[in-house]
């Protein structure tokens, strides 16, 4: 095959400076994967050391959420303002900040202050790094191959967070918080060297348009039960793997990874999926997947084993995640008009946090005040629904025959 024309206007030095840029960015997007998944399984042990129930410890994992979810739509027009190259850099040294005040807190607040302020950093760096990729990059295979190595160190990224926090609690969970400020330290010297300063833009602007996108308002509802969903049943598991059957930090973490390594295996093969099979039926299988999950633990929420009650949920999710991701992506853009992608993507980002922050603390109330499982995997299950019914509704909506998949891998970037 020979190459784009796009990619042969690239100098050697210049293809060089691209892929350090791109190492650098991928490394951010290990980071904040990481940061997502590398306190669930400390969870139970923070909680039992500082006498916090599952309400109140949930708000580390719903905080980050939170807190990503409230400057997403803001980011754009700060980068906007200040340049993507300075909002990066501030970003990750807030960040690295945050995480040593964490994990030397005694107090709760700031506990969750912490995770609140990273996940603002992270609304910062997700966007801004894409950005880079796509100013950058040139259009076309160069560009494709860098937003599918991108993507895929995100996927990565939450299954060594997993894996990470396994090793990191048996020591002390602080290190769950400490451990991401030195590797966002060394992101943020060598991005000081590597970073281009891109300069001032004009912040792009949310339109009544949008709003009426029914792609993109399926796509955001489905992405948001999706991550809510997913989020909630990973913490219910989590808290019954460690009260339940008693298990250490490392077999927790273990336990947890069907439900995740899916993803990461899938991601460089998605955009063929996708236009193999289209979008709306992969979406519409992925929430099949997720409530049929939901619903084999809800009929037994008390388990007696791993290997005959978590673990088959645990891969029905995790199949959910690998048949949706790229495609809710995708489908969130297709129908946008280039101009008003730039709005799109925040826009869509934040419906799947926000999926988080309603259905964490809604699980963590409902277990708290019931004591057992069940009312909580209930609520699970009723938001797995509406997922199927959104999911649907996507089939039906779309015209007759195959369905269009969207502009290109650059657009199914975003994980939900």
């Amino acid at each position: 095959m020979t190459e784009a024309p796009a990619a042969r206007t690239l100098s050697a030095p210049a293809r060089h400076g691209t892929w350090r840029l791109l190492f650098i960015l991928s490394g951010n997007m290990v980071l904040d994967a990481i940061e997502v998944s590398v306190v669930l399984v400390a969870l139970p042990w923070i909680g039992a050391d500082l006498g916090l129930s599952v309400w109140t410890v949930q708000w580390l994992m719903g905080g980050f959420a939170a807190g990503f979810a409230a400057v997403l739509l803001l980011g754009p027009r700060a980068t906007a303002r200040w340049g993507l190259r300075r909002c990066y850099l501030v970003a990750m040294l807030v960040f690295a900040a945050a995480s040593v005040a964490g994990g030397l807190a005694d107090s709760t607040a700031l506990l969750i202050a912490s995770r609140v302020l990273k996940g603002g950093c992270a609304a910062l760096t997700a966007p801004a790094g894409l950005a880079l990729i796509t100013t950058t990059v040139p259009d076309g295979p160069p560009q494709r191959r860098a937003v599918s190595v991108y993507s895929l160190f995100g996927a990565a990224g939450f299954t060594l967070g997993l894996l990470l926090s396994g090793v990191l609690t048996a020591a002390s969970w602080r290190w769950t918080f400490l451990f991401p400020a030195p590797l966002a330290l060394v992101l943020l010297v060598w991005g000081l060297r590597v970073i281009p300063d891109t300069g001032r833009r004009t912040p792009p602007r949310l339109t009544a348009e949008l709003a009426r996108n029914g792609s993109l308002i399926r796509a955001t509802l489905g992405a948001a039960t999706l991550n809510g969903t997913y989020a909630a049943l990973l913490l219910l598991v989590t808290f019954q793997a460690h009260d339940r059957f008693g298990w250490r930090p490392w077999q927790v973490a273990l336990a947890l990874l069907p439900a995740c390594v899916p993803l990461a295996v899938s991601v460089p093969f998605a955009g063929r999926l996708v236009a193999r099979f289209g979008t709306r039926r992969q979406i519409a299988a992925g929430a099949a997947a997720a409530f049929a999950g939901q619903l084999l633990l809800l009929l037994r929420p008390e388990p007696a084993s791993y290997v005959g009650g978590l673990l088959p949920t645990l891969l029905l999710v995790g199949a959910a995640m690998a048949l949706s991701f790229a495609s809710l992506n995708m489908q969130a853009t297709q129908d946008v008009e280039p101009g008003l992608r730039a709005a799109a993507v925040p826009l869509f980002q934040t419906g799947v946090q926000l999926g988080g922050v309603l259905m964490l603390p809604l699980t963590a109330a409902l277990l708290t005040c019931f004591g057992g499982h069940r009312p909580a995997l209930l609520a699970v299950a009723l938001a797995g629904a509406a997922g199927v019914g959104i999911a649907v509704s996507g089939t039906r909506a779309g015209r007759p025959g195959p369905d269009r998949v969207g502009p290109g891998p650059r657009e199914g970037r975003n994980s939900p």
